[in-house]
């Protein structure tokens, strides 16, 4: 939700209730303690950390508002009746309160499907600057991924590239690991058949937020990647059978995971949505996951659901396909993307990709930080 241009005023209409009124027409109305527990002075909070100094359900539970004034353009000063006083920047309040319930503050989803048109994939540079980085961040939390090319053909350099955006997540693969088809492999990634549309590691918890993988060499005709974009075929599937919807969103289904020296389980629904209804992962893997018994009936109305799911999963209609190039490097958010590859024959080659995860809310903090300085400057400057 955008917040409107212009106010008209802010005023108390309630004991408990600062009112903001918009000049075309809405209204929103704040509480006391909503607006007492975001008092940035050094009584309310630590001014080094910005962390609250007390905890807010100690407040008074019939805190008031006294008086609302507005000492200059762009600033709020109110008295609350237990006595304490705070300056609030108007901008600050308004951008809070234009924040939906679940909203994180971050580009909304743009949803797509196979008709996905990309410019040229994004050149990677090692020194980029804030307004690139923003750039790339943007457009990965936009479309769920991004794609590079020209980085380094070198073994690690994902590192490099991962570092650049959070903090690598080792696993029992290890801090990267090496996708090529090899004898008796202990993932099906590490063959040359064929994957379906999947996310990764849904056995664990919590799910990797980020994969990326780097193209070391590409030697063969097959192996094309695939991705399909979990959010777009999760509305789809809404729109189109919502029995099948409501059914995936409420299974909770044990994926498993397990080798000579790892068992790993892990239960989360196919489709998870957040408090407002709205999906926020996707978690498929056929190839491990396991439901739990139910009554016959139940389960016949589960299995049509993930049949439903997963040939939209597969279907043309929403498969992004794409060829990685030695030097070429995809970064997916792997709670929405799901990605594939078609076979290929290691006969007439080397197929070799390097792969690592970093956590989700690593380009998160990083798009947010980038715009506050945007800000911090753009104020200087004025």
């Amino acid at each position: 939700m955008q917040a409107p241009a212009a106010t008209i005023r802010l005023r108390i209409t309630a004991v408990n209730e600062l009112t903001i009124e918009y000049a075309d027409g809405q209204r929103y109305a704040i509480h006391p303690i909503w607006l007492r527990e975001r008092c940035q002075d050094a009584s309310t909070i630590d001014l080094h950390t910005g962390q609250r100094l007390h905890d807010p359900s100690d407040l008074d539970a019939r805190l008031a508002l006294s008086a609302v004034t507005q000492p200059e353009a762009g600033k709020v000063r109110v008295q609350f009746s237990d006595g304490h006083q705070a300056d609030f920047l108007e901008r600050d309040i308004l951008a809070e309160v234009a924040l939906g319930a679940g909203d994180h503050d971050l580009p909304p989803p743009r949803l797509w499907d196979a008709t996905l048109r990309l410019a040229a994939h994004l050149r990677w540079n090692s020194q980029p600057s804030d307004d690139e980085r923003a750039q790339w961040l943007a457009r990965f939390l936009e479309l769920g991924f991004v794609i590079f090319s020209d980085v380094p053909v070198q073994p690690r350099q994902i590192l490099q590239v991962a570092s650049a955006f959070g903090f690598v997540r080792e696993t029992n693969f290890g801090a990267l690991f090496d996708v090529r088809s090899v004898p008796a492999a202990i993932d099906l990634a590490y063959t040359s058949m064929a994957l379906d549309p999947h996310t990764d590691n849904p056995y664990r918890w919590p799910v990797p937020g980020v994969q990326l993988l780097h193209c070391l060499v590409n030697q063969t005709s097959g192996g094309l990647s695939t991705l399909v974009d979990g959010y777009a075929v999760a509305e789809a599937l809404r729109l189109r059978d919502a029995e099948a919807f409501g059914c995936l969103s409420r299974t909770a289904v044990r994926f498993r995971y397990r080798d000579a020296a790892t068992d790993m389980v892990a239960s989360a629904p196919l489709i998870d949505l957040d408090v407002t209804g709205r999906v926020q992962a996707v978690q498929f893997s056929p190839r491990l996951d396991f439901v739990p018994l139910q009554p016959p009936a139940e389960l016949e109305t589960y299995y049509r659901a993930r049949r439903a799911f997963d040939h939209l999963l597969r279907s043309p209609e929403f498969e992004f396909r794409f060829l990685l190039n030695p030097g070429d490097l995809v970064m997916m958010d792997n709670r929405r993307l799901l990605h594939g590859r078609t076979a290929f024959d290691p006969a007439e080659g080397l197929r070799h990709l390097q792969g690592c995860y970093i956590d989700i809310d690593g380009p998160r903090s990083l798009y947010r930080l980038l715009r506050r300085q945007r800000v911090s400057v753009t104020e200087d400057r004025s």
